[in-house]
């Protein structure tokens, strides 16, 4: 594939280096030097794009306008998905989004809903979500948490509602307490816990590098090749 990197950080560096390593090309870069309306994509077979949330947007529909199918890492966009959606279907595009495409994360996600209905019939257990990462992400909570918290409530009846903390606090009976801690040279943590009064369950998922999600990234760009439509990280896992 000829690939396109929309942001080149951390993110896009382990991206281009495992593409390479995949036998892939990347032929464009769109960083803070080059903005995406001065870049060529003649001959971009599809786009990766980790940037920011306020720019993300104007990245989606450029792609979906001139044709190229696009990855979608950026997270803390979800308003605009029902515009995003909309542009796919007329534009007859292809993009994938998720929260985080690192394979070990998907799974967590799949094993936070199962223990969330497990848990149903445990009122003496609440839970909570911690999660870490480097100083550089702005977004509180991670999109990671978000789909987490979402699985929680989906699959447990007892909860409909979340609330960002930094400390303990008072809760409702029917909500659940996120932390975000920012720390140096910490790719992602995100441990969901139970705790009762005789004992506590923690469930944790630890990423030791960003090449985990980069991964992620390039078999979801493989897996887009010649389809239309808009997609999730569980869409390519499952196919």
């Amino acid at each position: 594939m000829n690939i396109a990197l929309i942001g080149y950080g951390k993110m896009g560096k382990a991206i281009e280096k495992i593409a390479l390593e995949k036998g892939h090309q990347v032929i464009v870069i769109v960083d803070s030097k080059k903005t995406i309306e001065n870049a060529n994509f003649n001959g971009v077979d599809v786009a990766i794009e980790f940037t920011r949330p306020e720019i993300a947007l104007k990245h989606m529909l450029f792609c979906l306008e001139i044709g190229v199918p696009i990855v979608v890492g950026t997270t803390a966009w979800k308003e605009d998905l029902p515009a995003i959606t909309d542009k796919v279907n007329k534009q007859n595009g292809a993009l994938v989004h998720a929260s985080n495409f690192s394979i070990g994360v998907n799974l967590f996600f799949e094993m936070n809903n199962k223990l969330a209905q497990i848990m149903q019939d445990h009122t003496e257990y609440n839970v909570s979500i911690k999660e870490t990462h480097h100083t550089q992400k702005l977004d509180k909570p991670s999109g990671t948490a978000l789909s987490l918290a979402e699985g929680i409530i989906e699959n447990n009846e007892h909860y409909s509602n979340w609330k960002l903390v930094e400390t303990d606090h008072e809760k409702n009976s029917n909500e659940f307490f996120i932390q975000s801690i920012r720390e140096e040279n910490v790719p992602g943590t995100h441990l969901i816990s139970y705790e009762s009064q005789i004992d506590s369950i923690h469930f944790e998922h630890v990423a030791h590098t960003r090449d985990g999600f980069a991964l992620g990234a390039i078999v979801a760009a493989e897996w887009l090749q010649n389809k239309k439509g808009i997609f999730t990280m569980k869409d390519v896992l499952q196919h």
